[in-house]
């Protein structure tokens, strides 16, 4: 999320990057310990740090000081190889609330906000960086249910992102329709 505050004073960084968007609320009753391990990408808003990537997947691992290692990957097509950005995570409130802050490089974090989650099996999830231009559905198989996928893509919309504009994971690639 570094690319969101190159530039801006220390003070605003961590306000700005690690704050929770308008109207969006981090879900409670959050079990780290369900969230570990593999998700995939279903879909997101484009940004250049995944700008070309497919087959994006995200896994969680619990680290010694309580925080989470992140390790994020996805296939470029363009330069046929895979990808990858390892980082870590750490609760802002208490590790029962899904609002992380997440880290790729130094000491600099943006947000991680879940807000919204299979509660029951944690299949799924709505995850949202420091404002309303992150987004990403998750899913721990590649391929969601299209009710289930249009219910949270609806979700979204409600709260305001701009899911016109969201890159799905089975699209074809470079836009085509074939």
């Amino acid at each position: 999320m570094k690319w969101k505050c190159v530039g801006l004073s220390f003070a605003l960084f961590l306000g700005g990057c690690v704050g929770v968007p308008q109207n969006v609320k981090p879900v409670d009753g959050f079990c780290a310990k369900n969230y570990l391990g593999h998700w995939c990408e279903i879909a997101r808003l484009d940004h250049t740090f995944e700008r070309g990537l497919t087959q994006v997947t995200a896994e969680y691992r619990l680290r010694d000081d309580g925080g989470l290692d992140v390790l994020n990957r996805g296939y470029s097509e363009k330069d046929k190889v895979w990808k990858e950005a390892a980082g870590k995570a750490y609760f802002v409130h208490g590790s029962d609330q899904g609002y992380l802050k997440v880290s790729f490089f130094g000491p600099f974090y943006g947000s991680y906000v879940i807000f919204g989650l299979d509660r029951e099996q944690y299949r799924y999830s709505l995850v949202c960086g420091p404002n309303k231009s992150y987004l990403w559905i998750l899913a721990r198989e590649p391929k969601m249910d299209q009710g289930l996928r249009t219910r949270l893509v609806a979700e979204a919309a409600a709260l305001g992102f701009d899911v016109s504009k969201l890159i799905y994971s089975d699209a074809p690639p470079s836009g085509r329709t074939d």
